[in-house]
């Protein structure tokens, strides 16, 4: 008998687990469709925010929004030059479906009658550059001129390593410019 009780434990230890396996494989593709459904819903309000935002009417090259979803929180940053956009951009995202808050972090900047003539000196010197003139036909320019009381951020994606430095270049021999930062991002 005692004999008989081990062998049936024996076996049940050994089944247990050709047992359990269809149940634990059973629950992985659920959790694996969960995880990329989830990706791709990331995904899509990713590219529904950045469509948002470059389609808003005042949007140019002088301004520098940038944005983060955590879940279903949009968090906005970035300059503007006009307030107008500021609460533009703050709208378009809320009105998103799955974006249940916004947070706007974006700074709107002081309106400069020196700075206004910087932006467009600076937007001739890079885009009237041979070697940047194509970044210029673009409906939103990827090279962003930030320009606040005197000092100069470029903000954006470039192609090459030797367009963002072009751009840096072409930044630094504007007259009148305190300092260039250039943050360009290598497209790659």
């Amino acid at each position: 008998m005692r004999m008989e009780l081990r062998a049936l434990f024996v076996a049940g230890l050994l089944a247990a687990p050709i047992v359990a396996l269809p149940y634990s494989a059973a629950a992985r593709p659920q959790d694996e469709k969960k995880q990329r459904s989830e990706a791709k819903y990331r995904e899509k309000l990713y590219k529904e925010v950045r469509h948002q935002l470059v389609m808003l009417p005042w949007y140019s090259v002088f301004d520098n929004l940038a944005y983060q979803v955590e879940g279903d929180k949009v968090i906005l940053s970035g300059q503007v030059t006009r307030p107008v956009l500021k609460s533009d951009a703050e709208a378009a995202v809320k009105s998103l479906e799955g974006v249940s808050s916004v947070v706007s972090n974006i700074e709107v900047l002081p309106p400069s009658p020196i700075d206004d003539q910087l932006r467009h000196a600076l937007y001739r010197a890079i885009y009237g550059d041979p070697g940047l003139a194509r970044y210029s036909i673009q409906a939103v320019p990827s090279i962003h001129i930030i320009v606040k009381n005197g000092s100069v951020t470029l903000e954006g994606v470039a192609d090459s390593e030797t367009d963002k430095n072009l751009a840096g270049l072409r930044a630094n021999q504007v007259p009148n410019v305190f300092s260039v930062k250039n943050n360009l991002v290598v497209r790659g």
